[in-house]
């Protein structure tokens, strides 16, 4: 992380110039702060759920006492002798429900949300953690990787997989496509039937086509500058997803990011 300057390639992955990193890529790595700064991010997309406070307790259902050689919980009157409204029996109420009141949301510091986004980005620009983190990067040249903003015009998804291929990105990009695989237990019948690994990330300042161009493109996200944050950088809490930058972005860094 103590590179003061980068190299700058253009589609064709020739490089074109070099650019001085802004200070924020000497950030020292703090896994613990990126941590926390994820799961926050995380929890403000959980839904509220409760139960009706009723549940469960709609019935006639009423020991009949000691004497009957038989078990005092509660069942409901008439012929049968089903059992009911106690917890920890067949057909009773659920023992300690969801409540709509639990504090879900977890709350992080500014100060600190900033640092773990800093420390993520220059987790971005370590070899060595972007390999560790499992990406594939035999072919990529340099560390951070920057590109011309020529990229962000790119229409079609041949182009990109053309310029990832130049790039030494796209051994990432297969590898996530090999790592489809069906989800074990019930989430295969709610809605998440695959899972599979994640690719680059695209770190842009404008979008001239490259968003529509690479949506079908597996693995990989393009985001805006400005709506970078640390789950984008650390997925699932881990810091140095191969992230590709353009030049216009790596100048507005310290811009937005810059402070303590």
């Amino acid at each position: 992380m103590g590179k003061v300057s980068a190299k700058i390639f253009d589609l064709d992955g020739n490089v074109v110039g070099k650019i001085r990193l802004p200070s924020i890529f000497k950030t020292s790595l703090r896994l613990d702060v990126i941590k926390r700064a994820v799961l926050a991010i995380q929890s403000h997309r959980f839904q509220p759920q409760g139960r009706d406070i009723f549940s469960g307790k709609r019935t006639t259902a009423e020991s009949m006492g000691v004497g009957h050689g038989m078990s005092r919980i509660p069942r409901v009157k008439g012929g049968g002798r089903r059992a009911a409204f106690a917890t920890s029996v067949v057909g009773g109420r659920p023992t300690h429900p969801p409540v709509v009141e639990k504090k879900i949301k977890k709350k992080i510091p500014k100060k600190e949300m900033r640092l773990a986004l800093r420390s993520a980005v220059a987790a971005t620009a370590s070899k060595e953690i972007v390999s560790s983190r499992g990406h594939i990067i035999d072919d990529v040249p340099d560390f951070p990787l920057v590109v011309v903003d020529a990229v962000q015009g790119l229409k079609r998804t041949q182009e990109v997989q053309e310029t990832f291929i130049k790039l030494g990105v796209w051994s990432d990009v297969y590898r996530v496509k090999e790592s489809v695989k069906i989800r074990a237990g019930k989430g295969k019948m709610r809605g998440r039937r695959r899972k599979r690994a994640i690719g680059p990330l695209l770190v842009v300042t404008k979008d001239e086509g490259i968003v529509k161009a690479a949506r079908n493109v597996p693995g990989v996200n393009i985001i805006n500058i400005d709506s970078l944050n640390a789950e984008l950088l650390a997925p699932g809490t881990h810091a140095g997803r191969l992230t590709v930058w353009t030049n216009s972005a790596i100048e507005q860094l310290d811009k937005l990011f810059g402070g303590k």
